[in-house]
């Protein structure tokens, strides 16, 4: 993919699952995660996409380049503007608007974690008072 991370295989590294990121959908829509936004004007985004068979048993799934939405959500009050973080033509709410209780305990844990690494660094560098 051009303007794309130089090694792809670093860069999934660390993303050993996915979740989607689309909010509540139909069971005809495919599941979509973002992987990679490219360095091009315009930017291209790579997404995974996926479909479960009704079974459970059988995956369908590709990786595809697609433009971003253009909805984005003002808040004039505090000064800022937010881009919706979905493939253009997504199904449902903008990204702005889908709340989801998993991804957001999953960051949390990421926080909690990266905190209690700061935290042990920290101590490592305080010096003996002995």
């Amino acid at each position: 993919m051009r303007g794309g991370p130089d090694d792809p295989d670093d860069h999934l590294a660390d993303k050993p699952y996915v979740l989607c990121e689309l909010g509540e959908h139909s069971e005809d829509t495919e599941h979509a995660a973002h992987l990679w936004t490219a360095e091009t004007e315009p930017p291209r985004n790579l997404w995974f996409r996926w479909t479960g068979s009704s079974s459970g048993l059988r995956v369908h799934h590709r990786f595809v380049t697609l433009p971003g939405c253009l909805a984005r959500f003002i808040n004039i009050d505090e000064g800022y503007r937010q881009w919706c973080g979905f493939p253009d033509e997504h199904p449902g709410e903008h990204s702005f608007r889908v709340t989801d209780p998993l991804r957001d305990a999953l960051a949390e844990r990421a926080r909690l974690e990266a905190q209690r690494l700061i935290s042990e660094d920290d101590a490592d560098d305080t010096p003996d008072e002995s």
